[in-house]
């Protein structure tokens, strides 16, 4: 599909990369590093954690510029801490721009449109983000991003914008730079202290999710990369992990945004189906956050239907086991165990991609083409998650608890908030009802017949097979 006549935002050279991406991939060489999303995605994100790290290897934290909203109950108690804290807000801000504008001017960028546009995307972000924080938020599932999607799909169906401000919406570049942050939240001994048992689960959930979804995709005439995509989505996390594999299959362009869409719709959904349904068969708090877990396409969907679950459970003498249980047990289940895959699933798919999807007879696969085609920003959550991991290493899961995840990873998960907020905002700004619609039914059925099978497959192993796991969770303890 040409970019003739549309505003992109992007150099000559920047188009023909985005048109004829197997043309022009191997001809650039060392320019990739300033270039192309993925590298300014590790420098941002594995910047900041660098960052982090030092300053908490010497006794400080970046607390300070990391801000986010205190919990209030009245609109004078957000006013009053928005104004307590406005320079720290103003300096998050700076900081934003000046990479986000750094990066946008070496890609070539048009920043006479990007900087209006992210002002655009910050400010509302900060009403978001205060949405979130307030107290009965959880309770009416108005987690920040599922926030930002809905008010931004509202904003562009509804009100409308300016093409322009498009180039400030950068759906995957916001989202890779929060995954590049999100392997900071996720140090290798987590899945040391999870066991076997949550790995185990969410291995099975994860192949088994992903075949169905791809070969249902097969079956009905889907081109094979989008029923990747759609897999990973349904398989891996949601909106990152379609993100991911769409760049290492080759997707087309509308073929990742078909994919986010069915994940968002059956996220929200999911809020309230699972706590429903355990809430009536009355399951122990550790077991519906397992079933969560295995079966939410979204961290913040997910996140908020354990919490909900858990709340009941704790209000209800009639259903076992407590908030904690059913908060832990959904991130060993997805934090952990599912959302660990995204670089394992975007190496492998990117390998049969290549060698062989893309195989023309009579040529021989070249396997550098695997290195360009793999997302790069999947080298940034795997060293981030090192670096953590390394510092991890010197601590036992209480003191982790204690020390290490509010002085350092709890800044790097407030900045990666924010990076998801902007990320979905931005994916509801750019969503237009009429064009997804053109996709067809196809998608919608092959991802919800592996919705299915994942529900039900996550509830035989979470109340079934793996019951007294769930319901005697001791992590690391």
């Amino acid at each position: 599909m040409s970019n003739e006549g549309k505003n992109t935002g992007l150099t000559p050279t920047e188009e023909a990369w985005d048109e004829e991406a197997d043309d022009i991939r191997p001809k650039m060489g060392w320019k990739e590093l300033w270039l192309k999303e993925d590298w300014w995605a590790i420098w941002v994100g594995l910047g900041i954690v660098i960052v982090a790290t030092l300053f908490f290897l010497n006794g400080g934290t970046i607390k300070w510029i990391a801000i986010k909203p205190a919990r209030w109950s009245t609109l004078g108690q957000a006013f009053s801490h928005f104004g307590a804290h406005l320079p720290q807000y103003a300096a998050m801000f700076v900081l934003w721009l000046v990479v986000f504008v750094a990066a946008m001017k070496a890609m070539g960028r048009n920043l006479a449109e990007y900087i209006p546009s992210f002002i655009f995307v910050f400010v509302f972000s900060i009403i978001i983000f205060y949405i979130g924080a307030w107290e009965h938020a959880h309770a009416y599932n108005l987690e920040p991003p599922l926030v930002a999607l809905v008010l931004g799909m509202l904003i562009s169906n509804i009100i409308g914008l300016p093409k322009w401000m498009d180039t400030g919406f950068r759906v995957e570049f916001y989202i890779k730079i929060g995954i590049v942050l999100l392997g900071a939240t996720l140090p290798f001994t987590l899945i040391v202290w999870a066991g076997p048992v949550a790995i185990v689960q969410a291995s099975i959930v994860s192949i088994v999710t992903f075949s169905v979804i791809y070969f249902t995709a097969k079956k009905l005439g889907l081109d094979r990369r989008l029923g990747a995509t759609l897999g990973a989505g349904g398989a891996v996390c949601g909106v990152s992990g379609a993100i991911a594999i769409a760049g290492a299959v080759g997707a087309k362009k509308e073929h990742a945004p078909i994919a986010i869409t069915m994940v968002i719709l059956w996220a929200i959904v999911m809020i309230f189906f699972l706590p429903l349904v355990s809430r009536a068969m009355g399951l122990h708090a550790g077991i519906a956050g397992a079933w969560v877990g295995t079966s939410e396409f979204a961290d913040a969907a997910g996140f908020a239907a354990a919490q909900a679950y858990g709340k009941v459970a704790e209000a209800l003498p009639g259903i076992p086991g407590s908030e904690e249980d059913a908060v832990r047990a959904f991130t060993l289940m997805k934090v952990i165990g599912r959302d660990i895959w995204i670089g394992i699933w975007a190496f492998v798919l990117a390998l049969i991609s290549t060698m062989k999807w893309e195989r023309k007879e009579g040529q021989k696969p070249d396997p550098a083409e695997i290195w360009w085609r793999f997302p790069k920003f999947v080298i940034g959550f795997l060293l981030a998650s090192l670096i953590i991991t390394w510092i991890a290493s010197g601590y036992s899961l209480a003191d982790y608890d204690k020390i290490v995840k509010p002085e350092l990873v709890g800044p790097v998960k407030t900045l990666r908030t924010w990076a998801f907020i902007f990320c979905f905002f931005s994916i509801g700004l750019t969503t237009r009802f009429r064009e997804l619609a053109a996709a067809g039914t196809r998608p919608f059925t092959a991802f919800t017949t592996g919705v299915v099978v994942n529900v039900l497959l996550g509830f035989v192993l979470s109340a079934l097979v793996f019951a007294s796991y769930w319901t005697h969770l001791t992590v690391g303890q």
